[in-house]
């Protein structure tokens, strides 16, 4: 091996001797309740009778969208986007990944502040890392107190942008929203809210968690991502028209990257068009989150986090046990993935459930009984 190589080797072995190195794997079990497809949109086959059979022409872009690869269809999509998330306008990114890094990269100076919620997912903060920022601060998770004495530590040196979620990926909690938003108003900040696990699952039509509240006008931009519940690739900025014209010109994941091509656009419109159709119901759903609820609660075992979003958390504090738990689980045919640390902190590993519009009642019996044999 070459040095650079024998650097590589040993940080792998000592995740290794850790007992925490990432693998990949196709093996599945009978019952998803690992994925992100809240609706069932890519399990069912249902996105895939909703598209077009006509596209299968439309397998690339050609280019990015500042050069030859912008389309009518692209532009078509990004104000159905904005229009079904009730603002002035949208624009596409190829993943939320990218949304996150080129919206908050690029639109603080030197002289602004940001400030962001300390369970932010890994795109936020890197996204925060690459800005110019010279104040990038975390406060407590969920925590109105610190937040706002932070916003009062820190307004008067310049602007300030608060960074959160509104469902958290790990926790599968929500921000309280209207409480941050009239803070932010308070003391003049700007808000930022990545809808990620919120769109298509949160609303009557899954608008997400800042329209179901009405907060439109009290939120600077929202980051709605298009491969969880949607079942498809990509994600959108969604905001003033100002602030599309600036990520135009200044977001570099826009900038520098081939755009989506067609058969991708036609996915995430037919996604669209199914959340504004009248028969759309996200009701399912939520009965089953109250069912596991429910359930937690029956069972009396401790270490679930407090949820009423298809992510639940059974915190259980040990990567050796949170992955012999998983293995149980697989092999009772429940699809159940162990979150170790680093991906959490040390202490909080867990098993992470995400529920979907196509599990039943019964598969969650199963898995609290296998559960309470453990």
């Amino acid at each position: 091996m070459n040095r650079v190589e024998q650097y590589l080797a040993d940080k792998l072995n000592e995740r290794t001797l850790a007992g925490n190195l990432r693998k990949l794997s196709t093996q599945r079990s009978a019952v998803d309740l690992f994925s992100n497809d809240y609706l069932g949109l890519v399990t069912t086959g249902l996105l895939a009778e909703l598209m077009r059979p006509d596209i299968a022409d439309s397998t690339g872009s050609t280019g990015s969208r500042l050069l030859s690869g912008n389309s009518e269809q692209a532009e078509l999509l990004e104000q159905t986007i904005a229009s079904f998330h009730k603002a002035e306008a949208a624009l596409l990114f190829n993943s939320g990944y990218d949304a996150n890094m080129g919206l908050l990269a690029s639109i603080t100076s030197r002289s602004g502040t940001i400030l962001s919620d300390e369970l932010c997912h890994a795109s936020i903060i890197d996204g925060i890392r690459l800005s110019q920022s010279s104040r990038k601060y975390k406060f407590s998770h969920n925590d109105l107190a610190d937040l706002e004495d932070k916003l009062i530590k820190y307004t008067a040196q310049g602007p300030v942008v608060v960074v959160v979620e509104s469902v958290y990926s790990m926790d599968g909690d929500m921000a309280p929203l209207a409480e941050i938003a009239r803070l932010c108003k308070q003391y003049d900040a700007q808000l930022i809210v990545d809808e990620a696990h919120a769109t298509g699952v949160i609303g009557t039509h899954g608008e997400g968690l800042v329209c179901s509240l009405g907060l439109e006008d009290g939120v600077f931009a929202r980051v709605h991502t298009f491969g969880k519940a949607l079942g498809c690739h990509g994600a959108a900025v969604v905001g003033s028209n100002v602030l599309k014209q600036y990520l135009i010109n200044f977001a570099r994941p826009f900038i520098y990257t081939t755009a989506l091509p067609g058969h991708s656009l036609h996915a995430i419109q037919a996604a669209y068009q199914y959340l504004s159709g009248h028969s759309f119901s996200n009701a399912s759903l939520h009965e089953l989150i109250k069912y596991f609820r429910y359930r937690v609660a029956e069972s009396g075992m401790e270490g679930w986090k407090d949820s009423s979003s298809p992510i639940q958390a059974l915190v259980v504090g040990d990567n050796d046990r949170a992955r012999k738990m998983g293995t149980k689980l697989q092999q009772a045919g429940l699809e159940v993935k162990p979150i170790l640390h680093p991906t959490v902190p040390l202490g909080m590993e867990r098993l992470r459930i995400c529920l979907h519009s196509f599990n039943t009642n019964e598969q969650v019996d199963r898995l609290f009984e296998t559960l309470s044999n453990n």
